[in-house]
């Protein structure tokens, strides 16, 4: 059985730096609570496959080639007309068909280096706080790969029923979540019922049947100005996440700073919103449903390996002066039902 090593620490010392690393990281992991999660396996390929299965193909879809729940549920093989027996006679069978979709497993990672000096004479607990820094690096690093994959969703609604990012210039609206809300539903998107757990242990947890959507904090104003906002300090007995703001109608709101805006994208005509060079900014909010993507989480026993290495002689480094804190993992995030997530991009309030 072959033992992996980590630099100058031992194996429990690095699991216990495993640890610390994740548990500083997770609050920014917001997008990592609500994909379909699957467990980085040792050994394994850097292909991750995720499967959907269905009657024969002969569905169609008015929006292309994508996967489309509510066309294939009206399709023949589920109309009534089309499967009545005949007394005696052995209908034709229907063909059982599947759909994969790949996910490409990508290393990231860094480390820095300390110097000999620093380390015995630095008044802070340099290694510590090297440590702690880098956790925060490595969550930030991966909730935004996974953002650069959802933001290139292609179902966008735009505020104050606009045709084009171009046009916004007005801030968001209850009508706006309610066209969103409806659009998931007639795809058949189901609320989102479990979360992955805000721990560095691999597992989910379950949540209070709701839509999610991620916005900038710069959205808060506006939200919060909606009549049947409801804040989370007053849930009762259902407790907010970190970074959740509170829930409107069947949607609960939280707040990232990975979810930048699009600086002076929208329109030149807007009253009272931010603007960039008199154009409105425009504000992406992502909205999602159950299963709308999925992704290799963020924790488990191979998701991240650290690296401490105390300075030490060697033939580049002969007087030991140098030593290097460092981290590498592994991240994939794939899209697997378009339908089952969309972007509302508006304007914000400005406060000035």
């Amino acid at each position: 059985m072959s033992t992996m090593t980590y630099g100058d620490i031992s194996p429990r010392t690095a699991a216990f730096v495993v640890r610390d690393l994740l548990k500083r990281g997770m609050p920014w992991l917001i997008l990592e609570k609500f994909g379909q999660a699957k467990p980085l396996p040792a050994k394994s390929t850097k292909t991750i496959q995720f499967r959907r299965y269905y009657l024969d193909s002969t569905w169609t879809s008015t929006f292309g080639s994508d996967f489309n729940p509510h066309e294939y549920f009206k399709g023949t093989n589920f109309n009534p007309a089309n499967k009545m027996l005949t007394e005696g006679v052995t209908p034709d069978a229907t063909a059982l068909e599947s759909s994969d979709y790949d996910a490409t497993l990508v290393q990231y990672g860094d480390r820095v280096v300390i110097s000999d000096v620093i380390m015995d004479t630095h008044e802070d607990p340099i290694m510590r706080e090297a440590v702690d820094i880098l956790g925060e690096q490595a969550a930030v690093l991966i909730e935004k790969t996974r953002y650069n994959v959802l933001k290139a969703g292609t179902n966008v609604f735009y505020s104050n029923a606009d045709t084009s990012r171009a046009a916004v210039d007005v801030v968001f609206s209850l009508n706006d979540q309610r066209k969103v809300t409806r659009f998931l539903k007639r795809q058949l998107g189901k609320p989102i019922t479990s979360a992955v757990k805000s721990t560095p242990a691999f597992g989910t947890e379950s949540i209070a049947p709701s839509f999610i959507c991620i916005v900038h904090p710069d959205l808060e104003p506006d939200l919060r100005a909606i009549s049947s906002f409801v804040p989370a300090e007053k849930y009762g007995s259902m407790t907010p996440w970190d970074g959740e703001i509170g829930k409107i109608e069947d949607v609960r709101y939280l707040m990232s700073t990975i979810i930048e805006p699009f600086l002076g994208a929208g329109n030149s005509g807007g009253s009272n919103v931010l603007t960039t060079n008199s154009n409105a900014d425009v504000y992406p909010m992502l909205y999602l449903a159950r299963d709308a993507y999925g992704i290799v989480a963020f924790k488990g026993a191979n998701a991240l390996t650290p690296m401490v290495v105390n300075p030490k002689a060697s033939d580049s480094d002969p007087l030991a002066q140098r030593g290097h804190v460092g981290w590498k993992g592994y991240s994939a995030t794939i899209i697997l039902n378009d339908f089952w997530m969309c972007r509302l991009e508006v304007a914000v309030s400005d406060l000035s």
